[in-house]
Formats: structure tokens, C-alpha cells, sequence
């Protein structure tokens, strides 16, 4: 083979090495903006429970116009796992930390799974997006989203 030749190979050989970073790159951030969209979801979703639940009178079940002492046991969420006496549920997109409610509202941490350090059992993540909109009456406020 000629020195031209050869060159060219070596050439193609970088930048088909090169594309491949770039791809490898492109995907793990798609597949992390996916799951922080699932998360999202999954918040909308425990909020439209949440808020049927809050306007159940409570000799149905409900909270009779109130979020205290709301639980993932009173609310419909496909959760794996629901631990922490029910103020945490856990699937494959993430964990869920319910706080203490009042007339008000009812705020709500949400844990990718995505992120760097992520533990199912206790949520949270050693650097990552946490999600802590409050679920309100009619309203899910992100203004406290960090």
C-alpha cells in the first residue's frame, strides 16, 4: 500500500472513531432528558390523584378538602414498592417523597433514576436534578423545582 493510502485509512479510522463518542454522547442524553420526562409525568400523576383524593369527603376515604395525612396507600400510582409507612413510592422512573400536607397543599420530591448516585431505597442522587413541585387544590406549582 502507498503512503496515500495508507493515510487515508488512518484518516476514516479517526473520524469514524470520533462520530461514535459523539453518538454514545448524544444517547446518554436523550436517555437521561426521557427519564426526566417520565418523572414528570409520573408527578402529574400523583397530583391528579392526590387532588381526587382531596376532594373525597373522608367518610369515603378522601381528605374532605384537605391534604393532611395523605399517603401513596390513599392514592392510585403504580408504584414497585411503597415504603417509609407510605410516603415514598419507588418504580423504575424514580422515587417519590411525599411531605406533610395541610389545607393548603402538599409537597412533593421526585428522584430520577437517571442520575449519578441514585439509591431507590432513600432517593435523592449525589449530583443530579431533584424535582419538589407542591401539589396544590387545583394547581401543581414548580416554582420550587431545583
Amino acid at each position: 500500500m502507498g503512503q496515500q493510502q495508507l493515510l487515508l485509512v488512518i484518516l476514516v479510522t479517526i473520524i469514524v472513531g470520533i462520530a461514535t463518542v459523539v453518538a454514545i454522547n448524544v444517547f446518554g442524553t436523550s436517555a437521561t432528558s426521557a427519564n426526566e420526562d417520565a418523572v414528570r409525568q409520573d408527578v402529574l400523576t400523583i397530583a391528579a390523584s392526590a387532588q381526587g383524593w382531596y376532594i373525597k369527603p373522608s367518610m369515603m376515604g378522601g381528605g374532605n378538602n384537605s391534604f393532611q395525612g395523605l399517603t401513596f396507600n390513599d392514592i392510585q400510582f403504580p408504584a414497585d414498592s411503597i415504603i417509609n409507612s407510605g410516603l415514598t413510592a419507588v418504580n423504575m422512573n424514580g422515587t417519590y417523597i411525599l411531605g406533610v400536607g395541610d389545607e393548603n397543599g402538599i409537597p412533593i420530591s421526585a428522584h430520577p433514576s437517571s442520575c449519578d448516585g441514585y439509591d431507590a431505597g432513600v432517593g435523592g442522587c449525589a449530583d443530579g436534578p431533584t424535582m419538589t413541585p407542591n401539589i396544590l387544590d387545583s394547581d401543581l406549582d414548580w416554582s420550587t423545582d431545583n
